[in-house]
C-alpha cells in the first residue's frame, strides 16, 4: 500500500470515528434551533389553526384547533430541548417527524393562499416543482420542512450519536 493510500485510510479512520460525536449533534443542533424558534413563535402569537384546520391530513384535522396548537408549540418546545441534548431522541424525532408531515400537508403544500383558507392540491407536476422553494408565491413552500424531515431521518435510523444523554444512558454512565 502506497503511503498516500495509508494516509488516506488513516484519516478516513479519524474522520468516522470523529463522525459518530460531531455528524448528529450538528443535525441536534440545528433542529433544535429551529423547532425551538417555530415552538416560541407559537407560544407568543396568537392560534391561527383554526383557519387551516381543513388542510390538515386525517386524522389530525378531527383534533380541535386550540388541542393541535397546544400540541404543535409544545412539541416543538420540549422535543427541541430534547433532541438537543439528545434525551429520548428517536422518540422526539419521531414526533416531531410527524409534526411536520402534518405542517406540510395543511400550510406548504398546494397552490393558493394558505392564511386565507384558499388552497387547493397540486394539479400539475409544474406547479408542485414551483413549490419547491422556500419562500411562498402562490405555490406553496415545502423545500424547507422537506430537508427537516431528511434531516430527522439519521436521527431517528441511528440515534443522537455519542456526544448525547442517550448514549451517556447506554453506557450506564447516567441511572446507576
Amino acid at each position: 500500500m502506497s503511503a498516500l493510500a495509508a494516509i488516506w485510510l488513516r484519516l478516513a479512520e479519524w474522520l468516522e470515528s470523529v463522525g459518530t460525536w460531531i455528524a448528529p449533534l450538528v443535525l441536534r443542533v440545528f433542529l433544535a434551533w429551529e423547532f425551538f424558534e417555530a415552538g416560541l413563535q407559537k407560544y407568543n402569537g396568537s392560534n391561527w389553526f383554526g383557519s387551516i384546520q381543513q388542510n390538515f391530513p386525517f386524522p389530525f384535522n378531527l383534533v380541535p384547533p386550540e388541542i393541535s396548537w397546544l400540541m404543535a408549540t409544545w412539541f416543538e418546545l420540549v422535543g427541541s430541548v430534547m433532541i438537543l441534548v439528545g434525551l429520548f431522541t428517536r422518540f422526539w424525532a419521531a414526533s416531531l417527524f410527524i409534526l411536520t408531515i402534518v405542517a406540510i400537508g395543511a400550510v406548504h403544500w398546494g397552490v393558493g393562499d394558505v392564511w386565507s383558507g384558499d388552497v387547493r392540491p397540486y394539479q400539475t407536476v409544474s406547479e408542485m416543482l414551483k413549490g419547491y422553494t422556500i419562500t411562498n408565491k402562490g405555490f406553496g413552500n415545502y423545500k424547507l420542512p422537506l430537508i427537516y424531515l431528511l434531516m430527522f431521518i439519521p436521527l431517528i435510523l441511528q440515534g443522537p450519536g455519542k456526544a448525547s444523554l442517550d448514549h451517556a444512558i447506554r453506557l450506564g454512565v447516567i441511572g446507576r
